[in-house]
């Protein structure tokens, strides 16, 4: 029988990296955003402050900002991975480690889960360079971090560049908070998130539990042992 290797996090990751999820045909949508709503100016952007709200949203941290597809600065396109508008992390010019949004879903114990999502980056080095040259979510679940998610695409390009990211789990409890927070630097002044989805799969069986297990080692998220006399691998 397993159990939780972090009993405060309710949604025990698995799996994470740059990579194309593949859901199974039972997969189910639980949650999908794009920052379409709410609707700003063609070419501009609008600001939210700490604590307030927009469709699934609240903020937290100083500030972020919803930018339209077509908004241009220093020569740069800022185009939104799908659909019309994105999300800037960083605000306008908030630049704090803390900015971010966050979402509280309902969610089963026991069940799996697959959160996918963009991360929009442009390189524009040098001294006068404002925006940076890689760009980092760091997304929570339920407070405790789960992955750090770092884009550096786009040398050469005049436009932003988006990387999917991935990350699964199963929840332990009904209700779950996914934040996505900056980790740039306070000098970047650019950290795009866009089209975010978060579907739900089957319950793993054990032989794949053990096969994620494996894959966790690499990345130090838990150690396993294997008790004596052929029982199954049990998470300490």
């Amino acid at each position: 029988m397993l159990k939780d290797l972090v009993h405060r996090v309710a949604l025990i990751p698995l799996v994470a990296g740059a990579l194309t999820l593949s859901h199974p045909a039972s997969a189910g949508v639980l949650f999908a955003d794009g920052f379409e709503s709410p609707v700003v100016t063609p070419g501009a952007f609008q600001n939210f402050n700490t604590g307030t709200t927009f469709g699934p949203w609240t903020v937290v941290g100083p500030q972020v900002s919803i930018v339209s597809t077509t908004f241009t600065q220093n020569g740069i396109s800022f185009v939104a991975q799908q659909g019309n508008q994105w999300l800037d992390l960083t605000g306008d010019g908030a630049n704090s480690t803390a900015d971010g949004v966050k979402t509280t879903l309902a969610t089963t114990i026991g069940q799996a889960y697959n959160l996918s999502f963009y991360v929009g980056n442009v390189v524009d080095p040098g001294p006068n360079g404002i925006f940076g040259t890689s760009s980092t979510v760091d997304v929570l679940v339920n407070g405790s971090m789960a992955l750090a998610a770092t884009n550096s695409a786009g040398t050469g390009s005049a436009s932003l560049v988006w990387q999917q990211f991935s990350l699964a789990g199963v929840a332990t409890t009904n209700s779950t908070t996914f934040a996505f927070l900056n980790g740039d630097p306070s000098g970047d002044n650019s950290n795009g998130l866009d089209n975010i989805v978060i579907t739900t799969g089957a319950v793993p069986e054990p032989s794949t539990w053990a096969m994620m297990i494996l894959g966790f080692v690499g990345l130090g998220f838990m150690a396993y042992r294997r008790k004596q006399n052929g029982a199954p691998i049990r998470i300490a």
